[in-house]
Protein backbone atom coordinates (compact mmCIF):
# COMPACT_ATOMS: atom_id res chain seq x y z
CA UNK A 1 0.00 0.00 0.00
CA UNK A 2 1.31 3.45 -0.85
CA UNK A 3 2.11 5.88 1.94
CA UNK A 4 3.16 8.78 -0.22
CA UNK A 5 0.44 11.21 0.85
CA UNK A 6 1.76 11.27 4.44
CA UNK A 7 5.03 12.88 3.47
CA UNK A 8 3.78 14.95 0.54
CA UNK A 9 3.19 18.69 0.83
CA UNK A 10 -0.28 18.44 -0.68
CA UNK A 11 -2.75 15.64 -1.41
CA UNK A 12 -2.90 14.15 -4.86
CA UNK A 13 -5.81 15.08 -7.13
CA UNK A 14 -8.62 12.52 -7.05
CA UNK A 15 -12.11 12.08 -8.53
CA UNK A 16 -15.09 13.73 -6.92
CA UNK A 17 -17.41 11.67 -4.74
CA UNK A 18 -14.86 10.14 -2.36
CA UNK A 19 -16.42 8.76 0.82
CA UNK A 20 -14.93 7.31 4.03
CA UNK A 21 -13.96 3.61 4.00
CA UNK A 22 -15.09 3.05 0.40
CA UNK A 23 -12.86 5.75 -1.06
CA UNK A 24 -13.65 6.24 -4.77
CA UNK A 25 -15.35 2.89 -5.29
CA UNK A 26 -18.79 4.41 -5.92
CA UNK A 27 -17.49 6.17 -9.05
CA UNK A 28 -15.36 3.27 -10.29
CA UNK A 29 -16.20 1.60 -13.60
CA UNK A 30 -15.44 -2.03 -12.77
CA UNK A 31 -15.83 -3.14 -16.39
CA UNK A 32 -13.60 -0.48 -18.00
CA UNK A 33 -11.28 0.93 -15.32
CA UNK A 34 -8.39 1.99 -17.55
CA UNK A 35 -10.65 3.85 -19.98
CA UNK A 36 -12.16 5.63 -17.01
CA UNK A 37 -8.64 6.43 -15.78
CA UNK A 38 -7.82 7.95 -19.18
CA UNK A 39 -10.87 10.21 -18.86
CA UNK A 40 -9.83 11.08 -15.30
CA UNK A 41 -6.34 11.99 -16.51
CA UNK A 42 -7.75 14.66 -18.82
CA UNK A 43 -9.47 16.33 -15.87
CA UNK A 44 -7.06 15.63 -13.02
CA UNK A 45 -3.69 15.83 -14.76
CA UNK A 46 -0.77 13.49 -15.22
CA UNK A 47 -0.53 12.28 -11.61
CA UNK A 48 -3.66 11.47 -9.62
CA UNK A 49 -5.06 9.00 -7.11
CA UNK A 50 -8.09 6.76 -7.02
CA UNK A 51 -8.61 5.15 -3.62
CA UNK A 52 -10.15 1.66 -3.69
CA UNK A 53 -11.39 0.95 -0.18
CA UNK A 54 -8.14 1.48 1.75
CA UNK A 55 -5.74 1.12 -1.15
CA UNK A 56 -4.58 4.16 -3.14
CA UNK A 57 -4.00 3.54 -6.85
CA UNK A 58 -1.66 6.22 -8.17
CA UNK A 59 -2.03 6.80 -11.92
CA UNK A 60 0.75 8.38 -13.97
CA UNK A 61 0.03 9.60 -17.51
CA UNK A 62 2.36 12.60 -17.87
CA UNK A 63 5.13 12.00 -20.39
CA UNK A 64 7.71 13.71 -18.19
CA UNK A 65 6.74 11.71 -15.10
CA UNK A 66 6.57 8.41 -16.98
CA UNK A 67 10.11 9.01 -18.22
CA UNK A 68 11.20 9.22 -14.59
CA UNK A 69 9.22 6.15 -13.57
CA UNK A 70 10.83 4.17 -16.39
CA UNK A 71 14.29 4.71 -14.86
CA UNK A 72 15.29 1.15 -13.89
CA UNK A 73 17.82 2.43 -11.39
CA UNK A 74 15.07 3.98 -9.28
CA UNK A 75 11.93 2.03 -10.24
CA UNK A 76 11.17 -1.62 -11.05
CA UNK A 77 8.25 -3.69 -12.26
CA UNK A 78 5.46 -4.07 -9.73
CA UNK A 79 3.26 -7.17 -9.79
CA UNK A 80 0.05 -5.79 -8.43
CA UNK A 81 -3.68 -5.24 -8.99
CA UNK A 82 -4.79 -7.60 -11.75
CA UNK A 83 -1.38 -9.25 -12.10
CA UNK A 84 -1.36 -10.78 -8.62
CA UNK A 85 -4.75 -12.53 -9.12
CA UNK A 86 -3.50 -13.68 -12.53
CA UNK A 87 -1.02 -15.84 -10.63
CA UNK A 88 -4.05 -18.03 -9.85
CA UNK A 89 -3.93 -19.01 -13.50
CA UNK A 90 -0.29 -18.63 -14.50
CA UNK A 91 1.65 -18.95 -11.28
CA UNK A 92 5.09 -17.24 -11.21
CA UNK A 93 5.43 -16.94 -14.99
CA UNK A 94 7.53 -14.41 -16.88
CA UNK A 95 4.67 -11.92 -16.73
CA UNK A 96 3.54 -12.53 -13.15
CA UNK A 97 6.68 -13.45 -11.17
CA UNK A 98 7.69 -11.17 -8.34
CA UNK A 99 11.06 -9.44 -8.70
CA UNK A 100 12.39 -11.52 -5.80
CA UNK A 101 11.57 -14.86 -7.47
CA UNK A 102 14.76 -16.14 -9.09
CA UNK A 103 12.75 -18.44 -11.35
CA UNK A 104 12.03 -15.41 -13.54
CA UNK A 105 15.68 -14.91 -14.42
CA UNK A 106 16.23 -18.61 -15.09
CA UNK A 107 13.18 -18.88 -17.34
CA UNK A 108 14.01 -15.64 -19.17
CA UNK A 109 17.57 -16.69 -19.95
CA UNK A 110 16.37 -20.07 -21.24
CA UNK A 111 13.44 -18.76 -23.27
CA UNK A 112 15.09 -15.70 -24.79
CA UNK A 113 16.84 -17.95 -27.32
CA UNK A 114 13.38 -19.02 -28.48
CA UNK A 115 12.82 -15.53 -29.88
CA UNK A 116 16.02 -15.07 -31.89
CA UNK A 117 15.94 -14.45 -35.62
CA UNK A 118 16.83 -18.08 -36.34
CA UNK A 119 14.06 -19.30 -34.05
CA UNK A 120 11.58 -16.97 -35.72
CA UNK A 121 12.51 -18.36 -39.13
CA UNK A 122 11.60 -21.79 -37.82
CA UNK A 123 8.20 -20.61 -36.58
CA UNK A 124 7.33 -18.78 -39.80
CA UNK A 125 5.96 -21.73 -41.85
CA UNK A 126 3.77 -22.77 -38.92
CA UNK A 127 2.40 -19.24 -38.67
CA UNK A 128 1.68 -19.22 -42.41
CA UNK A 129 -0.25 -22.47 -42.04
CA UNK A 130 -2.36 -21.07 -39.18
CA UNK A 131 -3.17 -17.91 -41.14
CA UNK A 132 -4.12 -20.00 -44.18
CA UNK A 133 -6.54 -21.95 -41.99
CA UNK A 134 -8.16 -18.69 -40.90
CA UNK A 135 -8.52 -17.51 -44.51
CA UNK A 136 -10.12 -20.83 -45.49
CA UNK A 137 -12.52 -20.49 -42.57
CA UNK A 138 -13.51 -16.98 -43.64
CA UNK A 139 -14.02 -18.04 -47.27
CA UNK A 140 -16.45 -20.70 -46.08
CA UNK A 141 -18.66 -18.01 -44.55
CA UNK A 142 -19.59 -16.73 -47.98
CA UNK A 143 -19.85 -13.03 -47.19
CA UNK A 144 -21.60 -13.36 -43.83
CA UNK A 145 -20.63 -11.09 -40.95
CA UNK A 146 -17.43 -12.25 -39.24
CA UNK A 147 -16.87 -11.97 -35.48
CA UNK A 148 -13.40 -10.48 -35.83
CA UNK A 149 -12.27 -10.65 -32.21
CA UNK A 150 -13.39 -14.27 -31.72
CA UNK A 151 -11.49 -15.41 -34.81
CA UNK A 152 -8.45 -13.27 -33.98
CA UNK A 153 -8.39 -14.94 -30.56
CA UNK A 154 -8.42 -18.37 -32.15
CA UNK A 155 -5.75 -17.46 -34.71
CA UNK A 156 -3.41 -16.08 -32.05
CA UNK A 157 -3.96 -19.14 -29.87
CA UNK A 158 -3.21 -21.45 -32.81
CA UNK A 159 -0.05 -19.52 -33.70
CA UNK A 160 1.44 -19.70 -30.20
CA UNK A 161 0.15 -23.24 -29.62
CA UNK A 162 1.51 -24.71 -32.85
CA UNK A 163 4.72 -22.64 -33.01
CA UNK A 164 5.67 -22.72 -29.36
CA UNK A 165 4.34 -26.08 -28.18
CA UNK A 166 3.59 -28.21 -31.22
CA UNK A 167 -0.05 -28.28 -30.09
CA UNK A 168 -3.24 -27.32 -31.92
CA UNK A 169 -6.38 -26.18 -30.14
CA UNK A 170 -8.54 -27.35 -33.03
CA UNK A 171 -9.80 -25.92 -36.29
CA UNK A 172 -11.60 -22.61 -36.61
CA UNK A 173 -14.86 -24.53 -36.92
CA UNK A 174 -14.36 -26.56 -33.76
CA UNK A 175 -15.29 -25.91 -30.15
CA UNK A 176 -13.12 -23.18 -28.61
CA UNK A 177 -13.28 -24.24 -25.00
CA UNK A 178 -9.77 -23.17 -23.96
CA UNK A 179 -10.20 -19.64 -25.29
CA UNK A 180 -13.74 -19.30 -23.95
CA UNK A 181 -12.75 -20.41 -20.46
CA UNK A 182 -9.68 -18.20 -20.51
CA UNK A 183 -11.62 -15.08 -21.43
CA UNK A 184 -14.30 -15.82 -18.87
CA UNK A 185 -11.55 -16.16 -16.27
CA UNK A 186 -9.91 -12.89 -17.30
CA UNK A 187 -13.26 -11.09 -17.21
CA UNK A 188 -13.82 -12.39 -13.68
CA UNK A 189 -10.39 -11.18 -12.57
CA UNK A 190 -10.87 -7.76 -14.17
CA UNK A 191 -14.21 -7.18 -12.47
CA UNK A 192 -13.39 -8.69 -9.08
CA UNK A 193 -9.81 -7.55 -8.54
CA UNK A 194 -10.83 -4.47 -6.55
CA UNK A 195 -13.45 -6.28 -4.48
CA UNK A 196 -12.87 -7.69 -0.97
CA UNK A 197 -12.64 -11.44 -0.55
CA UNK A 198 -15.94 -11.48 1.34
CA UNK A 199 -17.74 -10.01 -1.69
CA UNK A 200 -16.26 -12.62 -4.02
CA UNK A 201 -17.26 -15.37 -1.59
CA UNK A 202 -20.85 -14.17 -1.17
CA UNK A 203 -22.31 -11.94 -3.86
CA UNK A 204 -20.06 -13.48 -6.54
CA UNK A 205 -19.98 -17.03 -5.19
CA UNK A 206 -21.31 -18.60 -8.40
CA UNK A 207 -18.86 -16.68 -10.58
CA UNK A 208 -16.06 -17.51 -8.15
CA UNK A 209 -16.89 -21.21 -8.28
CA UNK A 210 -16.99 -21.11 -12.08
CA UNK A 211 -13.66 -19.31 -12.08
CA UNK A 212 -12.08 -22.10 -10.04
CA UNK A 213 -13.37 -24.67 -12.54
CA UNK A 214 -12.04 -22.61 -15.44
CA UNK A 215 -8.60 -22.30 -13.84
CA UNK A 216 -8.50 -26.05 -13.24
CA UNK A 217 -9.35 -26.68 -16.90
CA UNK A 218 -6.64 -24.31 -18.18
CA UNK A 219 -4.06 -25.89 -15.92
CA UNK A 220 -5.15 -29.32 -17.11
CA UNK A 221 -4.57 -28.37 -20.74
CA UNK A 222 -1.05 -27.19 -19.89
CA UNK A 223 -0.43 -30.51 -18.13
CA UNK A 224 -1.62 -32.36 -21.24
CA UNK A 225 0.64 -30.35 -23.56
CA UNK A 226 3.68 -31.14 -21.44
CA UNK A 227 2.74 -34.81 -21.05
CA UNK A 228 2.27 -35.28 -24.80
CA UNK A 229 5.76 -33.93 -25.50
CA UNK A 230 7.39 -35.99 -22.79
CA UNK A 231 5.70 -39.11 -24.15
CA UNK A 232 7.42 -38.61 -27.51
CA UNK A 233 11.05 -37.72 -26.71
CA UNK A 234 12.28 -39.53 -29.80
CA UNK A 235 10.97 -36.73 -32.02
CA UNK A 236 11.96 -33.50 -30.25
CA UNK A 237 10.85 -30.22 -31.76
CA UNK A 238 12.87 -27.03 -31.71
CA UNK A 239 10.38 -24.75 -30.00
CA UNK A 240 9.67 -23.03 -26.69
CA UNK A 241 8.52 -26.19 -24.97
CA UNK A 242 11.66 -28.05 -26.05
CA UNK A 243 13.79 -25.26 -24.56
CA UNK A 244 11.98 -25.50 -21.24
CA UNK A 245 12.26 -29.27 -21.09
CA UNK A 246 15.86 -29.71 -22.19
CA UNK A 247 17.98 -26.56 -21.94
CA UNK A 248 19.75 -25.48 -18.72
CA UNK A 249 20.12 -21.91 -17.56
CA UNK A 250 23.43 -20.69 -19.05
CA UNK A 251 24.39 -18.98 -15.77
CA UNK A 252 23.31 -21.36 -12.99
CA UNK A 253 23.16 -24.59 -15.00
CA UNK A 254 19.72 -25.26 -13.51
CA UNK A 255 16.83 -26.73 -15.48
CA UNK A 256 13.27 -25.50 -15.01
CA UNK A 257 11.35 -27.79 -12.69
CA UNK A 258 7.87 -29.09 -13.51
CA UNK A 259 6.08 -26.26 -11.69
CA UNK A 260 8.11 -23.61 -13.53
CA UNK A 261 7.53 -25.24 -16.92
CA UNK A 262 3.82 -25.35 -16.19
CA UNK A 263 3.77 -21.66 -15.23
CA UNK A 264 5.66 -20.58 -18.34
CA UNK A 265 3.37 -22.63 -20.62
CA UNK A 266 0.28 -20.98 -19.17
CA UNK A 267 1.92 -17.55 -19.33
CA UNK A 268 2.83 -17.92 -23.00
CA UNK A 269 -0.61 -19.19 -23.92
CA UNK A 270 -2.46 -16.52 -21.97
CA UNK A 271 -0.40 -13.36 -22.38
CA UNK A 272 1.07 -14.40 -25.73
CA UNK A 273 -2.19 -14.85 -27.55
CA UNK A 274 -4.24 -12.16 -25.77
CA UNK A 275 -1.96 -9.33 -26.88
CA UNK A 276 -1.66 -10.53 -30.48
CA UNK A 277 -5.41 -11.07 -30.86
CA UNK A 278 -6.19 -7.61 -29.48
CA UNK A 279 -3.64 -5.87 -31.70
CA UNK A 280 -4.87 -7.70 -34.82
CA UNK A 281 -8.49 -6.82 -34.02
CA UNK A 282 -7.79 -3.13 -33.52
CA UNK A 283 -5.64 -3.00 -36.67
CA UNK A 284 -8.48 -4.50 -38.73
CA UNK A 285 -10.88 -1.99 -37.20
CA UNK A 286 -8.65 0.96 -38.14
CA UNK A 287 -7.90 -0.32 -41.64
CA UNK A 288 -11.55 -1.13 -42.34
CA UNK A 289 -12.44 2.46 -41.45
CA UNK A 290 -9.49 3.95 -43.39
CA UNK A 291 -9.87 2.63 -46.97
CA UNK A 292 -7.22 4.97 -48.39
CA UNK A 293 -4.66 3.65 -45.93
CA UNK A 294 -5.74 0.05 -46.61
CA UNK A 295 -5.26 0.70 -50.32
CA UNK A 296 -1.75 1.97 -49.69
CA UNK A 297 -1.00 -1.17 -47.68
CA UNK A 298 -2.19 -3.32 -50.59
CA UNK A 299 0.10 -1.44 -52.97
CA UNK A 300 3.02 -2.29 -50.71
CA UNK A 301 1.92 -5.93 -50.49
CA UNK A 302 1.77 -6.11 -54.29
CA UNK A 303 5.28 -4.67 -54.55
CA UNK A 304 6.84 -6.80 -51.82
CA UNK A 305 5.22 -10.22 -51.61
CA UNK A 306 5.99 -12.94 -54.15
CA UNK A 307 3.66 -13.93 -56.97
CA UNK A 308 0.75 -16.28 -56.41
CA UNK A 309 1.83 -19.82 -55.61
CA UNK A 310 5.24 -18.82 -54.27
CA UNK A 311 5.56 -19.22 -50.47
CA UNK A 312 5.91 -16.07 -48.42
CA UNK A 313 9.32 -16.05 -46.75
CA UNK A 314 10.27 -14.82 -43.32
CA UNK A 315 12.27 -11.96 -44.87
CA UNK A 316 9.29 -10.83 -46.98
CA UNK A 317 7.40 -9.86 -43.85
CA UNK A 318 10.19 -7.58 -42.62
CA UNK A 319 9.98 -5.65 -45.91
CA UNK A 320 6.36 -4.59 -45.30
CA UNK A 321 7.44 -1.34 -43.68
CA UNK A 322 4.27 0.68 -44.25
CA UNK A 323 2.13 -2.12 -42.86
CA UNK A 324 4.40 -2.23 -39.83
CA UNK A 325 3.82 1.51 -39.34
CA UNK A 326 0.09 0.80 -39.40
CA UNK A 327 0.60 -1.72 -36.58
CA UNK A 328 2.77 0.71 -34.62
CA UNK A 329 0.10 3.39 -34.94
CA UNK A 330 -2.59 0.93 -33.90
CA UNK A 331 -0.62 0.10 -30.77
CA UNK A 332 -0.13 3.80 -30.06
CA UNK A 333 -3.87 4.45 -30.12
CA UNK A 334 -4.75 1.11 -28.55
CA UNK A 335 -1.89 -0.19 -26.36
CA UNK A 336 -3.49 -3.58 -25.87
CA UNK A 337 -1.99 -3.85 -22.39
CA UNK A 338 -3.13 -0.31 -21.51
CA UNK A 339 -0.58 0.26 -18.78
CA UNK A 340 1.97 -1.29 -16.46
CA UNK A 341 2.89 -1.09 -12.78
CA UNK A 342 6.14 0.28 -11.34
CA UNK A 343 7.38 0.36 -7.77
CA UNK A 344 10.01 2.57 -6.15
CA UNK A 345 13.31 0.89 -5.34
CA UNK A 346 14.14 3.73 -2.94
CA UNK A 347 12.61 6.88 -1.53
CA UNK A 348 11.96 9.23 -4.44
CA UNK A 349 10.08 12.40 -5.33
CA UNK A 350 7.70 12.28 -8.29
CA UNK A 351 5.74 15.32 -9.36
CA UNK A 352 6.41 17.00 -6.02
CA UNK A 353 5.14 14.02 -4.02
CA UNK A 354 7.19 11.70 -1.84
CA UNK A 355 7.22 7.96 -2.57
CA UNK A 356 8.70 5.48 -0.11
CA UNK A 357 10.51 2.29 -1.07
CA UNK A 358 7.88 -0.18 -2.31
CA UNK A 359 5.27 2.44 -3.19
CA UNK A 360 3.83 1.73 -6.62
CA UNK A 361 2.15 3.54 -9.49
CA UNK A 362 0.18 2.55 -12.57
CA UNK A 363 1.61 3.95 -15.82
CA UNK A 364 -1.37 4.63 -18.08
CA UNK A 365 -0.06 4.33 -21.63
CA UNK A 366 -3.64 4.47 -22.94
CA UNK A 367 -3.58 8.17 -22.00
CA UNK A 368 0.13 8.95 -22.47
CA UNK A 369 0.22 7.69 -26.06
CA UNK A 370 -2.62 10.06 -26.99
CA UNK A 371 -1.20 13.12 -25.25
CA UNK A 372 -1.67 16.07 -27.68
CA UNK A 373 1.33 17.88 -26.20
CA UNK A 374 3.57 14.98 -27.21
CA UNK A 375 1.85 13.60 -30.31
CA UNK A 376 0.12 16.69 -31.74
CA UNK A 377 -3.42 18.01 -31.78
CA UNK A 378 -4.46 15.10 -34.02
CA UNK A 379 -3.28 12.54 -31.45
CA UNK A 380 -6.65 10.73 -31.53
CA UNK A 381 -6.45 10.20 -35.30
CA UNK A 382 -5.08 7.08 -37.03
CA UNK A 383 -2.03 8.22 -39.00
CA UNK A 384 0.63 5.56 -39.77
CA UNK A 385 2.95 8.21 -41.21
CA UNK A 386 3.41 9.38 -37.64
CA UNK A 387 5.98 6.56 -37.47
CA UNK A 388 8.17 7.57 -40.39
CA UNK A 389 11.73 8.23 -39.20
CA UNK A 390 11.41 11.89 -40.18
CA UNK A 391 8.19 12.41 -38.20
CA UNK A 392 9.54 10.57 -35.16
CA UNK A 393 12.60 12.81 -35.11
CA UNK A 394 10.33 15.88 -35.08
CA UNK A 395 8.29 14.70 -32.11
CA UNK A 396 8.91 16.29 -28.79
CA UNK A 397 9.24 14.20 -25.67
CA UNK A 398 6.82 11.29 -26.04
CA UNK A 399 6.11 7.88 -24.58
CA UNK A 400 5.53 4.76 -26.70
CA UNK A 401 5.58 1.65 -24.56
CA UNK A 402 2.93 -0.82 -25.79
CA UNK A 403 5.10 -3.76 -24.71
CA UNK A 404 6.05 -2.49 -21.26
CA UNK A 405 9.46 -1.23 -20.24
CA UNK A 406 12.79 -2.32 -18.81
CA UNK A 407 14.24 -5.83 -18.53
CA UNK A 408 10.77 -7.27 -17.96
CA UNK A 409 9.20 -5.85 -21.11
CA UNK A 410 7.40 -8.43 -23.25
CA UNK A 411 9.89 -11.12 -24.30
CA UNK A 412 7.74 -12.19 -27.23
CA UNK A 413 7.09 -8.84 -28.90
CA UNK A 414 8.95 -9.74 -32.12
CA UNK A 415 7.07 -13.05 -32.27
CA UNK A 416 3.79 -11.19 -31.90
CA UNK A 417 4.66 -8.49 -34.43
CA UNK A 418 5.69 -11.05 -37.03
CA UNK A 419 2.46 -12.99 -36.66
CA UNK A 420 0.29 -9.86 -36.74
CA UNK A 421 2.06 -8.49 -39.83
CA UNK A 422 1.79 -11.81 -41.65
CA UNK A 423 -1.90 -12.13 -40.81
CA UNK A 424 -2.76 -8.58 -41.90
CA UNK A 425 -0.81 -8.95 -45.13
CA UNK A 426 -2.64 -12.11 -46.09
CA UNK A 427 -6.06 -10.80 -45.02
CA UNK A 428 -5.68 -7.57 -47.00
CA UNK A 429 -4.26 -9.48 -49.94
CA UNK A 430 -7.24 -11.82 -50.11
CA UNK A 431 -10.21 -9.77 -48.88
CA UNK A 432 -11.86 -6.37 -49.02
CA UNK A 433 -12.99 -5.21 -45.58
CA UNK A 434 -16.53 -3.88 -45.13
CA UNK A 435 -17.33 -2.42 -41.70
CA UNK A 436 -20.76 -2.87 -40.18
CA UNK A 437 -22.93 0.22 -40.77
CA UNK A 438 -23.74 2.11 -37.60
CA UNK A 439 -21.18 0.30 -35.47
CA UNK A 440 -19.76 2.48 -32.70
CA UNK A 441 -16.54 1.20 -31.18
CA UNK A 442 -16.89 -0.10 -27.64
CA UNK A 443 -13.73 -1.37 -25.97
CA UNK A 444 -13.85 -4.24 -23.49
CA UNK A 445 -11.21 -4.76 -20.82
CA UNK A 446 -9.81 -8.04 -19.53
CA UNK A 447 -6.07 -8.62 -19.33
CA UNK A 448 -5.99 -6.56 -22.51
CA UNK A 449 -8.36 -4.15 -24.21
CA UNK A 450 -10.29 -5.35 -27.28
CA UNK A 451 -13.09 -4.12 -29.53
CA UNK A 452 -16.52 -5.35 -28.45
CA UNK A 453 -18.96 -6.91 -30.94
CA UNK A 454 -16.76 -5.84 -33.85
CA UNK A 455 -17.81 -7.50 -37.09
CA UNK A 456 -16.66 -7.26 -40.70
CA UNK A 457 -18.06 -8.53 -43.96
CA UNK A 458 -15.25 -9.87 -46.13
CA UNK A 459 -15.47 -10.15 -49.89
CA UNK A 460 -12.77 -12.09 -51.72
CA UNK A 461 -10.53 -10.03 -53.94
CA UNK A 462 -9.64 -11.10 -57.45
CA UNK A 463 -6.87 -13.70 -57.46
CA UNK A 464 -3.65 -11.70 -57.12
CA UNK A 465 -1.21 -11.73 -60.00
CA UNK A 466 1.69 -10.81 -57.73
Amino acid sequence: MSTLSKGSPRPLPHPRGRVPLLGDVLTLDLARPTQQAARDARRLGGLFERRIFGTPVIVVSSTELIEQVNDDEVWAKHVGAILTPLREIAGPGLFTAFNTEIVWGIAHRILVRGFTRDAMRGYHPVMVSAVDDLLDHWRSWGGEWIDVVADANQLALEIIGRSGFGYSFGSFDSDREFGNRLRRGLTYLNRSVNLPTVVRATLLRRQTAQHRRDVAYLRGVADDIIAIRRAAPESPQSDLLDLMLTVPDPITGEHLDDAAIHSQCITMLVAGHETSAAALSFALYELAHSPAIASKVRMEIEAVLPEAGVPISYDDIARLRYLRRCIDETLRLWPVAPGYFREARQSVTLGGHEFATGDWVFVLTLAAQRDPEAWGEDADQFDPDRFTPERLRQLGRHIYKPWGTGPRACIGRQFALHGITLALAQILRRFDLHPEPGYDLIVNEQLTIKPSQFRLRLTPRAAPTF
